[in-house]
């Protein structure tokens, strides 16, 4: 679900967030702005040999990990098992990847913003509690997500079951069943049914619908692969 409430870029978030985890883990010093001179050594020092970039935790994984694709057995197989459009689960997940994931970012952006989502679906913590009732994964707790990709799809696309579950047989509003489900996804079921009901979505809810269309292509190409 897209954070409502972001006010910055994200990649101002993401300096904040990776400061906070560097700090936390008693990282190096932050690296001088780019193009800033190298200091001077004092007279008669000697050089230091450089060091070696540290190397990131296994946790800390690179942006290309959790592109959408990436995901594409996970999406296949838990569409299937909570019976919606794996399409449309994908298309969910090119939507969410607008935030950077992996388990430190998240948890440090979390410890800034505590109602943040977690995982490659970008899940509320309301919004899992309530989809793993009775599921295969009910004994999972909501922070297992930023470290278990597959567990997120899962959640996610049995979110989607429970929202489309609620749609009545018939709507008088422009959009489709995915459609609907997907702004279900970024506003919630009581917003979802008002847009079926006929309402007209506000700004935010227009572009998730929006950036779905963009993505549903390419969501297509990500499963056929």
């Amino acid at each position: 679900m897209a954070e409502r409430a972001a006010k910055w870029p994200w990649a101002v978030l993401v300096v904040a967030v990776l400061a906070v985890w560097g700090y936390e883990r008693g990282g190096a010093d932050p690296a001088p702005p780019a193009g800033a001179a190298p200091a001077a050594s004092s007279p008669g020092a000697t050089a230091a040999a450089p060091s070696a970039p540290p190397s990131p935790s296994a946790s800390l994984r690179s942006a290309a990990d959790y592109d959408p694709p990436r995901f594409a057995a996970e999406v296949k197989k838990y569409a299937a098992e909570a019976g919606v459009d794996p399409q449309l689960v994908m298309a969910i997940l090119y939507n969410e990847s607008y935030k950077p994931h992996g388990p430190d970012v998240e948890r440090a952006w979390q410890r800034m913003k505590p109602d943040a989502s977690f995982g490659v679906a970008n899940m509320h913590r309301a919004a899992y509690e309530e989809c793993r009732k009775g599921r295969p994964f009910a004994d999972r707790p909501w922070e297992d997500l930023p470290d278990d990709p597959a567990l997120a799809v899962r959640a996610a696309s049995w979110h989607l079951h429970d929202l489309g579950v609620q749609l009545p047989g018939k709507w008088a509003g422009p959009y489709n069943r995915n459609e609907l489900m997907a702004l279900g996804y970024n506003t919630g079921a009581g917003n979802m049914l008002a847009f079926a009901r006929g309402a007209n979505p506000g700004p935010e809810a227009r572009s998730y619908l929006d950036r779905l269309h963009d993505n549903w292509d390419k969501s297509a190409k990500a499963l056929a692969s």
